[in-house]
């Protein structure tokens, strides 16, 4: 197949527009918190634009450089070794409100988690792309495929950062099923799983109480209830045409984190159903996009890639939505391209570069 010239200038365009949008309504949600907190309305979204400068330099350099590249244990390896060592090393670190997600350094934070998502899609595109026709073999493809994924994921578990867990979770299942896994062995990972989750959902005391507050807010509407009645109550005030840009009342010291985890109700508040419903369709063609470039890829490795990458922020961009519109339990996962946020926005543009090579293939 003859190579393209260009990049899928629809995927390209449709990043680029995100990511810019990002940039309006996290200075939006946060101008008002900031100069409340920090002395300057700019402070929250000049620390963004610089990531996001970094990582459009970051896609524009990857998506020049051939994906094979990347198609090598002696890179895949000592990547997969970095990470986990980041995973570690989060336990050194002080924590913030219980949680141990950040590595701190020169002033700035990194968060580890985010990084481990394309290391396990890149691992497992590497390992999956000459084991399709094994892949119900235990021993010799799901136990060595799983092994890696299933380490990060318990390390980011006790972070804790059950979100995030669950995306890399579901990555993995969709990147195996993909490769021709059958569905019994997915049905027993999810039995398998069964007990965990509820373990983890009902028996550790600050999810027990998002459980409650999920399946009835109104009962604690100033405690455990607090962040799904907020967000409601922007989602739910934004009506049709939203209340305008910058005119958001939530996000003034009602609704928790309006720039990171609940942008999207700042969003519905602001832009109304009109600006949400183009948030939704500007990820639908991003998915479109990406997955056309997976299934029209000849190159295993390639489809594997793209698939993993692409699926990784629809299931992320899924969750927190779903977590603003009430339909899921709280969790702190932000919405890709557009949260506040510097690892997770510069990681996600650059795994776009790599994307956006892979489309150089695709007629």
């Amino acid at each position: 197949m003859a190579k393209r010239v260009g990049v899928d200038k629809w995927l390209f365009g449709t990043v680029l527009l995100l990511v810019l949008f990002g940039l309006v309504m996290v200075f939006s949600a946060s101008a008002v918190m900031a100069k409340a907190t920090v002395g300057s309305p700019y402070a929250f979204v000049i620390k963004q634009a610089v990531f996001v400068l970094l990582g459009l330099i970051a896609i524009f350099i990857l998506m020049r450089i051939d994906y094979r590249n990347y198609n090598n244990p002696k890179l895949i390896f000592p990547a997969m070794a970095v990470t986990g060592l980041m995973l570690i090393g989060v336990f050194l670190m002080g924590g913030t409100n219980g949680a141990h997600r950040w590595i701190r350094f020169a002033g700035t934070t990194v968060e580890p988690s985010e990084l481990a998502k394309p290391v396990i899609v890149l691992f497992l595109a590497w390992f999956l792309q000459t084991r399709m026709h094994l892949i119900n073999d235990v021993k010799s493809t799901i136990i060595p495929a799983v092994l890696p994924p299933l380490v990060y994921i318990l390390l980011i578990l006790k972070e804790p950062d059950l979100g995030t867990a669950m995306v890399c979770a579901a990555v993995l299942l969709m990147m195996l099923y993909l490769a021709g896994l059958q569905v019994k062995w997915i049905g027993l990972a999810l039995l398998a799983a069964a007990p965990v989750m509820y373990y983890m959902l009902f028996h550790v005391a600050f999810r027990r109480a998002r459980m409650i507050a999920f399946m009835n807010p109104e009962a604690d509407p100033k405690g455990a209830g607090f962040h799904i009645m907020q967000s409601l109550i922007a989602v739910g005030t934004g009506g049709i045409q939203g209340r305008g840009l910058m005119e958001g009342v939530q996000k003034l010291f009602f609704l928790p984190e309006p720039h990171t985890d609940f942008i999207f109700a700042n969003i519905c508040e602001e832009l109304g159903l009109i600006g949400a419903l183009c948030v939704v369709a500007a990820f639908f063609i991003l998915g479109y996009r990406g997955l056309r470039a997976a299934f029209l890829s000849t190159d295993p490795f390639a489809r594997f890639l793209a698939f993993g990458l692409t699926t990784a922020i629809l299931v992320q961009a899924f969750f927190n939505m779903s977590v603003v519109l009430a339909l899921l339990p709280t969790k702190g996962i932000p919405l890709p391209f557009i949260s506040s946020g510097g690892t997770s926005v510069f990681v996600t543009l650059a795994c776009m570069g790599v994307l956006l090579n892979v489309t150089r293939e695709i007629d």
